[in-house]
């Protein structure tokens, strides 16, 4: 799985605006073949700050995602931009779930069963 993350850091005046193209892209790329996963999140701390988290079956599928026209408008977003576009790519080799969470949680209540008991 391959994983690219988006920060964009938009001028106060043009978050409706920026945001509203994201949207758009975020219905077409959500078809683009491989797409997994495409998501837009707002900063918990400054609501200028977007990022875009998309997931990929292959490399393969997020390059072609990175020639894409979509890709292509969201670069063109620069100028409502306080700061560059901040990309980063993550290649994920192995992904746990909650089966994970339970296993470390039940060696941690072996070591340390009041400490489990007392937070759960």
């Amino acid at each position: 799985m391959n994983v690219i993350r988006t920060i964009m850091n938009v001028l106060p005046k043009k978050q409706k605006e920026v945001l509203q193209t994201l949207l758009s892209l975020a219905v077409s790329q959500e078809k683009e073949k491989g797409c997994q996963i495409y998501g837009i999140y707002s900063d918990i701390e400054d609501d200028n700050v977007f990022n875009l988290i998309s997931e990929w079956e292959t490399r393969l599928q997020l390059d072609q995602h990175m020639r894409s026209d979509g890709f292509s408008v969201l670069l063109g977003t620069k100028s409502l931009l306080t700061e560059p576009i901040k990309i980063q790519i993550f290649t994920i080799s192995d992904t746990e779930g909650m089966e994970a969470v339970n296993t470390v949680r039940k060696k941690m209540k072996q070591v340390f069963p009041l400490l489990v008991e007392e937070g759960n």
